[in-house]
């Protein structure tokens, strides 16, 4: 059901630094229509996006296999990896495979990077562990715990002060077991909103891939704010940025369609999950 209550539109955004390019020089005040960011944690985006409150968000890739039906995925925008992702980390006081049936604390931010790890667990490692959710706090998680999953910017902190723990990156994971990339957040928009806007969502995908472009092309502005805001190095923030992927190649596309095969498989999703990405070839179509 549609929780609107006026007809601004409503883009989300995450808080999180990996979405920080799409985002660095998106105006929504620049759009033909009046606009809005909502900034959420991966988690109340997604919720958002499900119940229809929100009309275009990045939001977590398990979130959009859930509603799938209801969405279309904008095209070359996403928040991937193709090998570490440097902020999807497990930590652990032994190597994950040597605790596959142990006690695992979760991150209760984001569905992907969960049930990312549920997979690798149970289909890379042959496992069965016992999960309970966290709030993202190492310590309180590590306390009766054999791992704990951190993801985004608690992970990337945690990580800096670390002495004690193993750290596991679940993308280099699923890149060595799998030879593919993984896709931890995609740029989903409301089908309805598609269907009826789409000469608007045109205009929005633009601002995105500008955004996206001027951001990648001199990373000196998101390195200083990254910088100023959570701490660590300029050389780090620079690798970190150039790192991850930010488009949605058929390569990207794959590796989360077998995500989608296996979460379907172990009972993650309840059906089978087809991509479908806008283009602005629907557009010339609609004006047909």
């Amino acid at each position: 059901m549609n929780k609107r209550e006026n007809d601004d539109i409503l883009i989300g955004k995450i808080k999180y630094t990996n979405c920080w390019p799409m985002f660095h020089h998106f105006k929504p005040d620049a759009l033909s229509q009046k606009a809005s960011l909502v900034t959420e944690v991966p988690s109340l985006l997604n919720r958002r996006m499900l119940e229809g409150s929100l009309d275009i968000s990045p939001v977590s890739s398990f979130a959009f296999g859930y509603g799938a039906e209801q969405f279309v995925l904008l095209p070359e925008l996403s928040v991937s990896s193709n090998g570490p992702v440097n902020s999807i980390l497990l930590f652990s006081r032994k190597p994950p495979e040597q605790i596959r049936n142990g006690v695992i604390a979760l991150t209760n931010t984001s569905a992907t990077s969960v049930n990312l790890l549920k997979i690798i667990m149970e289909k890379a490692y042959g496992g069965s562990p016992t999960y309970w959710d966290s709030e993202p706090d190492l310590d309180l998680m590590m306390a009766n715990s054999d791992a704990a999953l951190l993801i985004g910017d608690n992970a990337i902190s945690a990580s800096w002060h670390n002495r004690e723990f193993i750290v596991t990156d679940l993308g280099e994971v699923w890149k060595r077991w799998t030879g593919y990339g993984m896709t931890f957040a995609v740029w989903a928009v409301q089908k309805s909103f598609a269907e009826n806007r789409p000469e608007l969502l045109a205009e929005v995908s633009r601002a995105f891939h500008d955004s996206k472009r001027r951001s990648l092309s001199d990373l000196s502005s998101l390195v200083e704010e990254a910088c100023r805001e959570i701490g660590g190095t300029r050389d780090y923030w620079r690798h970190y940025f150039n790192n991850l992927c930010y488009d949605f190649t058929e390569q990207m596309q794959n590796g989360l369609a077998l995500y989608f095969s296996y979460a379907y498989e172990m009972g993650l999703l309840k059906h089978k999950v087809h991509i479908h990405v806008w283009n602005e070839n629907m557009l010339t179509r609609v004006k047909e």
